[in-house]
């Protein structure tokens, strides 16, 4: 139902709303992108469908053009080893960078990183600075001849043309839904701007955001992240009843990383970074890839109870 409520949505968006005001087309549009891209994450965990190949074809289109499922799901997937949260090389969708490689950086882009490290920063420029990390990761490996990376682009490539073919026939301008396509991508970095921190135990990694609004229902729920975490094969329809049964044993395992609510993580940290862009206690020395990989590689994932057993 709410797959079908999505690509509703998200047509009269572009056909009907479009045709009254794009100052409200563009918005709606954001709103039924992001939620794509919620269903997307769900589809990846093995919802609703056990076949992995219908869960693919249920949300084919692109509608967010710039993400291609079989990218996000080896990367999202490997992003599932909670051992490597918010290491800057291991773990795929890590906002960090190793010490080394932020002091090599100039310093034009060590201060686009820092404004990246706030809300604010991120909700203007994270999309583009995410994007062009992940694709200038993706295109080194398939240039070192990664075939399962550059598949995964080609793969893409018409999901992305169906979408645009669409709404080239649609009352909607391309220009306009390419708008609605960014602010759909900054809508997700509200979940992602502190889903995971620097700490020195694996399971207080992640947090637990206790807001039940329409951010939460955009999310899929994915604001009580320790319990995806800890149960990542659970559909999002259940992870509320999960945590409200006995949310001590979520917050004893991730040593209380909580906020509670989407609000108050704006006042807190709309123009004010929360944490240094150098990883604060992972200080390999080593030189790696640069990356603020924001879905990005490897089908590993955890089960039930891993995070908590750690």
């Amino acid at each position: 139902m709410l797959v079908l409520a999505c690509y509703a949505g998200w047509a009269l968006a572009v056909f009907w709303l479009a045709t009254v005001s794009l100052w409200l087309a563009v918005p709606a549009a954001a709103w039924f992108i992001a939620q794509h891209s919620s269903l997307c994450h769900e589809a990846i965990h093995g919802h609703p469908f056990r076949d992995s190949r219908l869960n693919a074809l249920l949300v084919f289109p692109a509608l967010a053009l710039v993400v291609p499922y079989d990218r996000f799901r080896d990367s999202h997937l490997a992003h599932h080893r909670d051992s490597n949260l918010t290491d800057p090389y291991d773990d795929p969708e890590s906002n960090y960078l190793a010490e080394h490689d932020w002091a090599a950086l100039p310093l034009w882009l060590k201060a686009v990183l820092r404004l990246n490290n706030t809300l604010a920063g991120r909700l203007l420029i994270g999309p583009v600075v995410g994007q062009v990390f992940w694709v200038g990761s993706d295109f080194r490996a398939a240039r070192a001849g990664d075939r399962r990376v550059a598949e995964g682009w080609l793969r893409h490539l018409p999901a992305m043309a169906l979408v645009l073919a669409v709404v080239a026939v649609s009352p909607m301008p391309v220009w306009a839904y390419l708008a609605g396509a960014y602010l759909g991508l900054s809508l997700l970095k509200i979940r992602t701007f502190l889903e995971h921190q620097a700490h020195d135990k694996v399971r207080g990694r992640t947090v637990v955001i206790e807001d039940r609004g329409p951010l939460a229902l955009l999310f899929l729920n994915n604001n009580l992240h320790v319990v995806h975490h800890m149960h990542p094969r659970v559909p999002w329809y259940r992870l509320p009843k999960l945590y409200g049964a006995n949310p001590e044993r979520y917050l004893g395992v991730n040593d209380g990383y909580r906020y509670r609510s989407y609000a108050e993580v704006f006042a807190r940290y709309l123009f004010r970074p929360k944490d240094p862009v150098p990883h604060p206690i992972l200080r390999r020395e080593t030189s790696g890839p640069v990356a603020e990989a924001v879905h990005p590689v490897g089908p590993l994932v955890t089960h039930d109870g891993a995070l908590e057993a750690r």
